[in-house]
């Protein structure tokens, strides 16, 4: 009798087991802007603990040089590319015709080598730009590269071109540290987390500021304790499958802004 008892809890226990779901799996990737301009400090975010994607910005005295470390160094390198508001000779300007926008990117990527895409510095106005973005995902596609809407601007149309012609690409979350300060740069990967774990993913992207690194030096180490996997944005672009998160559009397509 005992026995049979036992058994018939065994048999209830592995039933139960077999019913709950698994947990949703939460990821991350982490992009850092605006290297090239100072190499110790650029540096330090090459030996961040994980795939940290590097946005290397053409117009700044170690652009070539710090690509060449990064790629050696085995992260992914992507070119950070000036946008109105941003000035300086790469940057793109919604009065520039096709032909000088293709120039300028061209230059760009001579600049940064081993690029495996773009994302956009600043940019709040060019973003905007219907024919312009229609243009850039189109050129991406036929060169094989990526493309990351930092959303810098809410009228941003960048990502829902690159999904109307099935371009690889995604759409930044959280910007880590808009406030750098290391309490506000903490809470922002502490939103990031929640997010991923919301969501199922989160891309954050932050700056070489001392108070962002020493932050991330500290608290990535602990990702993996918190059940957070930190990919790198190729992974991710598969993971999201070129969907927009529900933040920035529905049923998985980007919202398009609404006319002003």
């Amino acid at each position: 009798m005992r026995l049979r008892l036992l058994l018939g809890l065994l048999c209830c226990l592995v039933g139960v087991a077999q019913a709950a779901p698994a947990p949703q799996k939460a990821y991350i990737t982490l992009i850092i802007d605006d290297l090239g301009q100072n190499l110790p400090r650029d540096r330090r975010v090459l030996a961040l603990p994980g795939p940290v994607t590097t946005a290397i910005m053409p117009d700044t005295p170690h652009a070539t040089e710090f690509a060449r470390e990064a790629h050696r160094a085995g992260k992914i390198v992507i070119l950070h590319m000036p946008m109105d508001p941003a000035t300086g000779p790469f940057a793109w300007h919604p009065d520039l015709p096709i032909e000088e926008l293709e120039k300028r990117l061209n230059a760009a990527f001579k600049v940064v080598p081993y690029t495996a895409g773009i994302n956009n510095h600043m940019g709040s106005r060019m973003t905007s730009q219907q024919p312009a973005m229609a243009w850039l995902m189109a050129d991406l596609q036929r060169r094989h590269k990526l493309f990351v809407d930092s959303r810098t601007s809410a009228q941003t149309v960048a990502a829902a071109e690159a999904q109307k012609i099935g371009l690889a690409s995604v759409s930044r979350d959280v910007f880590l540290d808009d406030e750098p300060t290391e309490a506000a740069i903490f809470t922002q990967l502490q939103t990031a987390i929640g997010l991923a774990r919301k969501q199922g993913s989160a891309v954050m992207i932050g700056h070489p500021y001392p108070q962002t690194l020493a932050v991330l030096e500290r608290e990535l180490p602990k990702l993996k304790a918190q059940g957070i996997d930190w990919i790198d944005i190729k992974q991710m672009i598969s993971v999201r499958g070129n969907r927009a998160t529900a933040a920035h559009g529905k049923d998985g397509q980007y919202r398009l802004p609404t006319a002003r």
